[in-house]
């Protein structure tokens, strides 16, 4: 007895010496590693990498930038159930314990004696909100002490409510969702207040291992972890029997949702991106950037469909160039093989890859990747005539057979009926840029057939040959120097030697033919070339390249020669597009632009754009109250002009956009592009059943481009079509033919419901009749007068008498009116 009292003693004593000698060795090693420990205020701040989103107006989602999916949620945005099933499945004291939990620490220490081995044991929320911020997840003794004192620290300067939000929006929980917001949306598609029981104690149980408690990649064992969590949740008398029982007889509902995006618009989207990078580089992606762009979601889908459909249509008249592949078939082929070959095949716009099974009289069978057989008619083969060269066709088919046999691997899509047909991807390119002339905001653009299938940007990138599209810009200089749209110019053969061309030049009319004296309006009516490079030599080349300048073309841009009247020029259609909205706005140079504001994560604007705006009122208040558009003063009319109360109300106007033509050139030159609709190379326009229209095809040497450019005054539109390599699009292939149906489908959506608008005249300009001939007054009683509006410096003051009589045209480019002559 004396001996085991005595050994009793000695074992306090050294229980008490190695405590003693414990404390101290914890107290040194804190102090030791508590200097290295880092800060926990960064918690406070913390900055969660959340990606860039782009949308568009009516905040329909354009695109999303970011390896790391994520969508931050308050405390109290997530839903008490789901904090439940996380405490039950990852740490159930977490509201008892002190960050660190004894027990768990004992139990992986336990192991370790018993096992030898070491492992992960004991880890609160806490210890994993300073692993996962701080720490690196290698299993080491020095990281796990780390770990535990960090812990401390964390539960000292957090709120345990604080520290659950950090963990619940940090964690990963597979397929590139972080946080418990973005988990919800990935994996069941939608918010996460909207989830079941059963689909809280899934998310809950993904934590500890999302590869292997995946409900996608491994059902069965989610199930198990499923079933575990919802057990611990009744244990510990967070859910009831019946709710277990309930949510445990839920089937696993688990599907990948990609991130939804409500308008896909990748060329808009890759702009944002690239504009988003080189302000903020990397961050871009990471910071919770939103930016919301000047798109309508309406006129976007306008312009791809129109633009898909318009390259569609140039292939049909052009003919099949047959399967992309083909694979020996029999009936008792594997379609499972056939299956994974097909889905090696992209989809490309709206054209999906397809196996033809077989051909029989004028139908064929074909498998989609989705393993549905489809039924192609007669009427979706009918068009596939054999390709032979740019320009020739082969025979009609007459069977189906003819165009497509079993094994066949071909591209075919739906019309709108819901029938499929046979299609093919187009090897010819298009764009589609839409702008509102009244502050150059972009509303609809499309660069491509499909963004995923060539990236390259046609709408702002494609720079080409602007063709005759570019004529009304030679129009408008010559009106600014004296010429009217009844001036007489003589389209007759011409051979020039011009410097700035190695050679002789002889152009011609498109038509090949020539038309004698035709006044301005007529030949721009009809483009005739001939009459374009006789104005452009009779004002200077070194002044139409300075008057361009006025649109926004660069002096680079633009040939220092006479091939500068035929649209020689290279530029994109974002260039044309802008510069036509200085017709369509009445004379002010707007800049284009597609960012309307851009918000931090916490919403807060950090950028709103200010555009210039065409604001005629704005212009003649201005002048009304002795201001001056130069200085951006837009004073209101009616307002008492004191000082302060001039001062108070130019500080609330917009910023006016600079005049760069007279509003009475703007008004003649689109009188004159409205009669090119009305009865000229767009004439296939007035389908559209408006007289609001103006606008100009252009199309350039042997129809390498296409292109159609018009307007209103509430919207701009520049259509075009070519190849990229500028091989020819072949014989007829003009802007009216190749482009302006494109143009003509957009301005179907985007005119829908908009009241026309008429063309107001403006001061300054007069209205007579003139003989059609002479361009010169007709005379009381001729019976084929016309009404052609001067401006009232310009109008012809005399009648024409005889057959040589023509037009005036501007002595010494300083207008006013000559002896009649033909500009030769």
């Amino acid at each position: 007895m004396k001996f085991i009292l005595k050994l009793a003693r000695r074992s306090i004593f050294f229980a008490l010496i190695l405590s003693l000698a414990g404390t101290i060795a914890v107290a040194a090693t804190y102090f030791y590693l508590a200097p290295q420990l880092p800060s926990v205020d960064a918690l406070k701040n913390i900055r969660f990498q959340v990606p860039l989103q782009v949308y568009s107006q009516g905040n329909q989602l354009i695109a999303e930038y970011g390896s790391k999916k994520r969508d931050p949620l308050r405390y109290e945005q997530i839903p008490t159930t789901m904090i439940d099933a996380i405490l039950a499945s990852e740490d159930d004291r977490f509201f008892e314990h002190p960050g660190v939990d004894y027990q768990g620490i004992l139990r992986a220490v336990a192991k370790l004696i018993t096992t030898g081995q070491k492992a992960q044991g004991g880890s609160t929320i806490t210890m994993q909100v300073a692993r996962n911020f701080f720490l690196s997840r290698e299993k080491t003794y020095l990281r796990k002490i780390n770990e535990i004192f960090l812990s401390f620290k964390i539960e000292r300067e957090l709120s345990k409510e604080q520290i659950l939000e950090l963990y619940l929006n940090k964690i990963y929980f597979g397929n590139r969702s972080y946080g418990i917001g973005s988990a919800a949306v990935i994996y069941y598609g939608k918010p996460l207040k909207e989830l079941s029981l059963a689909q809280y104690a899934m998310l809950a149980g993904l934590p500890k291992a999302p590869s292997s408690y995946n409900p996608i990649a491994n059902a069965k064992r989610a199930l198990i972890r499923r079933d575990y969590v919802l057990k611990r949740m009744l244990t510990l008398n967070k859910i009831s029997q019946a709710e277990h029982d309930s949510a445990q007889a839920e089937q696993v509902s688990a599907k990948l949702n990609k991130q939804h995006i409500d308008l896909a618009a990748p060329y808009i989207g890759e702009m944002v991106r690239s504009y988003m990078y080189n302000l903020y580089g990397e961050i871009a992606y990471t910071n919770g950037f939103k930016v919301f762009v000047t798109i309508d979601p309406e006129l976007q889908l306008a312009a791809q469909n129109a633009l898909r459909q318009n390259l569609l249509n140039y292939e049909y008249r052009h003919g099949f160039r047959g399967p992309v592949d083909h694979i020996e078939i029999s009936p008792d082929t594997d379609n499972d093989l056939a299956l994974k070959h097909l889905k090696t095949l992209p989809t490309v716009g709206h054209l999906k890859p397809a196996l033809i099974l077989d051909s029989k009289a004028q139908t064929s069978q074909a498998l989609l990747t989705n393993g549905e057989r489809i039924i192609l008619a007669w009427q979706g083969l009918s068009w596939a005539a054999p390709y032979l060269d740019i320009n020739h066709k082969g025979k009609s088919p007459t069977l189906a057979a003819q165009i497509v046999t079993a094994g066949d691997i071909v591209y075919v899509l739906q019309n709108d009926d819901g029938e499929w047909q046979l299609g093919q991807i187009p090897n010819v390119s298009g764009a589609i840029i839409a702008l509102d002339p009244k502050d150059g905001a972009i509303v609809a653009l499309s660069g491509g057939f499909d963004f995923f299938y060539s990236k390259f940007n046609r709408a702002i990138q494609a720079k080409r040959q602007a063709g005759s599209s570019f004529k009304p810009f030679i129009y408008s200089a010559a009106l600014e120097k004296g010429f009217t749209p009844a001036s007489i110019i003589n389209d007759a053969p011409v051979v020039f030697d011009d410097p700035g061309l190695e050679t002789s030049w002889r152009p011609e009319n498109y038509s090949g033919r020539i038309y004698g004296p035709t006044r301005l309006r007529e030949a721009i009516i009809r483009s005739r070339n001939l009459v374009s490079i006789r104005l452009l030599r009779a004002i200077g080349i070194p002044y139409a390249i300075n008057y361009a300048q006025r649109f926004g073309f660069e002096t680079d841009q633009l040939p220092r020669d006479l091939s500068l009247s035929l649209g020689s020029a290279s530029v994109t259609p974002m260039d044309i597009a802008s510069a036509y909205t200085v017709f369509a706005n009445g004379g002010f140079r707007v800049t284009p632009y597609f960012i309307q504001r851009i918000e931090d994560i916490r919403g807060e604007t950090i950028f709103e754009a200010e555009p210039s705006i065409a604001c005629l009122p704005c212009e003649q208040a201005a002048l009304a109250n002795n201001t001056t558009t130069a200085t951006a003063i837009n004073t209101p009319l009616g307002i008492d002009n004191t000082d302060m109360e001039a001062e108070e109300a130019l500080s609330q106007q917009p910023k006016l956009a600079k005049r760069v033509i007279t509003p009475q050139n703007a008004y003649l030159i689109t009188s004159m592009m409205r009669d090119v609709v009305k009865r000229g190379t767009a004439q296939r326009a007035t389908q559209l059943g408006r007289k609001d229209l103006a606008g100009k095809t252009g199309t350039t040497n042997d129809q390498r481009d296409a292109w159609f450019s018009g307007f209103n005054s509430e919207i701009v539109a520049t259509s075009w079509t070519g190849f990229d390599n500028g091989t020819p699009l072949g014989n007829r292939e003009t802007g009216g033919r190749a482009s302006l149906p494109l143009w003509i489908d957009f301005m179907r959506t985007a005119l829908k419901d908009r009241p026309e608008i008429p063309l107001e005249q403006p001061d300054g300009l007069i209205t007579v009749r003139i003989d059609p001939k002479t361009g010169l007054l007709a005379a009381a009683k001729q019976k084929n007068a016309i009404f052609e509006t001067f401006r009232a410096e310009h109008a012809p003051q005399r009648q024409a008498n005889n057959m040589d009589d023509s037009a005036s045209i501007p002595d010494n480019n300083n207008g006013g009116e000559t002896a009649p002559q033909l500009l030769f």
